[in-house]
């Protein structure tokens, strides 16, 4: 299959040609059989979006959210959920418990390639949209309505391709569209749009580093009325898994992306 994907939208490759190895591994600390298959029917060389910081970058991150997914839903059990700039991850079949609505949100080119290779799913929406439009919104607001439950807005892999203007416009999209919701958002570091060219996997795609905060409270001017509840370094996860993690959040660990959570 040809495969033709945007600039930023061809980093969707690094996490799953991650998660796709990892699935392979003896002990893989987290499984996606559908990443597997999706680089099977690809055809992709996984080399230059699976090195070792990367590596164990998503596999943190993916363990994190998922877990922060599935609590939000352990306490909203038919909760509506939208996964903003989607890319090929599969996180839906691992926290659904059968009640919950899922979004999965991206640019046309890669839903192009989401319907070719993810089998349709109950309770599952595949929707052409940009985070920067708010043309997608009306759909995950009507089914929010009828479902009469609470919404929460992933955003994994997303804000450090925006600049700080181009985030307080999606965030205020979300707050004009929704009258109450919660956003986990991956934050990254000043250090890392400085030291960009270095990053392992992102500098084989053309892909380029836009922003990046200290603390995500620096989001709040950006859009009055989203509130900061807490944010959480990927280092909390990665130290547990090698030395050279450990390592890693010693001498390094302000260059670490984070998780934020937001409501309004």
């Amino acid at each position: 299959m040809t495969l033709k994907l945007g600039d930023v939208q061809t980093t969707a490759l690094i996490p799953l040609a991650v998660k796709a190895n990892e699935t392979l591994r003896p002990n893989a600390r987290i499984k996606d059989e559908v990443a597997v298959e999706i680089i099977r029917h690809l055809e992709v060389d996984t080399k230059p979006y699976d090195k070792f910081l990367s590596h164990e970058g998503v596999i943190a991150r993916t363990i994190m959210l998922d877990r922060m997914v599935r609590d939000f839903i352990a306490k909203n059990p038919t909760a509506v959920i939208v996964n903003v700039g989607a890319g090929f991850d599969n996180r839906f079949s691992r926290v659904d418990t059968g009640k919950i609505l899922w979004f999965d949100m991206d640019l046309p080119d890669v839903i192009a390639v989401r319907k070719k290779v993810f089998d349709p799913q109950d309770r599952v929406t595949m929707i052409e949209g940009s985070a920067l439009d708010d043309g997608w919104c009306a759909a995950v607001k009507k089914a929010a309505e009828a479902q009469n439950a609470p919404l929460l807005f992933l955003a994994e892999g997303l804000f450090m391709y925006f600049t700080m203007e181009e985030i307080g416009k999606f965030l205020h999209i979300l707050k004009g569209s929704f009258k109450a919701g919660t956003l986990i958002a991956e934050q990254n570091s000043p250090l890392m749009v400085k030291n960009q060219k270095y990053h392992d996997t992102v500098k084989n795609t053309n892909a380029t580093f836009k922003s990046g905060t200290w603390s995500a409270e620096e989001l709040l001017p950006l859009c009055k009325g989203m509130h900061f509840v807490e944010e959480h370094s990927f280092n909390e996860e990665m130290k547990k898994y090698s030395i050279r993690g450990k390592i890693f959040a010693l001498l390094f660990g302000k260059m670490n992306d984070r998780w934020a959570v937001f409501e309004w």
